[in-house]
């Protein structure tokens, strides 16, 4: 079965303190995207569009061949994987949505990911368990799978106490991506259109849900400098040079 991937790009990354997106903040000096981009090759997905935000071409261009799609209003996550709609309309493959400032993933964990998917599961969610918690959402899991994600300005006090986090990132079913992208509402404390709301619209169509663990460090994300410089250090660690 073909899978395709989409990676979210268009953030601006305001709290890393330069002029400059987000994903093109450097780890051992190549762009956190590029990174990401590599390891999404080595699982053999050919057909990759990356959502960059208006007047960034510096991130098309440093992408360059993969396609990409800019995202005129930054509304959302959801709204962000349907700026790639002609991409990923009509297909009944599997789509993978990544987002271009987790950069560390092994390939093995994205195959991980598209396999489960390959065994029948309509939306897989790679999730993980933290040292702290923090803000992440939360992965409620239920009778028959993953019931919901719940992001955690919008979860309850026994919702925050759930150890399971999400990571943000999905395989999902792209005969039914669209439909279920289409569904999903502002209705929340941000008033965004939340990628992590495509769990719960599955499960009202009877749509198969589960979970893909992984290692926390694996999938640090990067919005601050501390950060950045905590997912260099662990990148150093992985290819023992820099």
């Amino acid at each position: 079965m073909t899978t395709k991937a989409i990676i979210l790009g268009a953030g601006m990354g305001k709290r890393m303190g330069a002029d400059l997106p987000k994903v093109l903040h450097t780890i051992c000096g190549v762009p956190m995207i590029n990174i990401l981009l590599d390891t999404v090759k080595k699982t053999d997905i050919e057909d990759i569009t990356v959502v960059i935000g208006p007047n960034m071409d510096n991130v098309k261009n440093a992408v360059a061949p993969v396609k990409t799609v800019v995202q005129t209003d930054r509304l959302g996550t959801a709204h962000a994987v349907l700026t790639a709609e002609k991409e990923i309309t009509p297909f009944e493959g599997n789509v993978l949505i990544l987002f271009g400032d987790q950069p560390l993933f092994l390939p093995e964990t994205l195959k991980r990911m598209i396999q489960k998917c390959e065994e029948g599961i309509d939306v897989a969610v790679l999730g993980f368990i933290p040292e702290d918690a923090r803000r992440y959402g939360r992965l409620v899991m239920g009778e028959n799978g993953l019931d919901s994600i719940v992001e955690y300005k919008d979860a309850t006090d026994a919702q925050r106490a759930i150890k399971l986090c999400n990571s943000g990132v999905m395989c999902v079913n792209g005969k039914y991506l669209l439909e279920l992208l289409k569904e999903i509402d502002n209705k929340n404390a941000a008033g965004e259109y939340y990628l992590t709301d495509i769990v719960a619209k599955a499960k009202n169509k009877g749509l198969t849900r589960d979970v893909v663990i992984g290692d926390a460090a694996e999938l640090h994300g990067v919005n601050t400098p501390e950060e950045l410089e905590l997912a260099e250090e662990i990148y150093k660690k992985r290819i023992n040079k820099c």
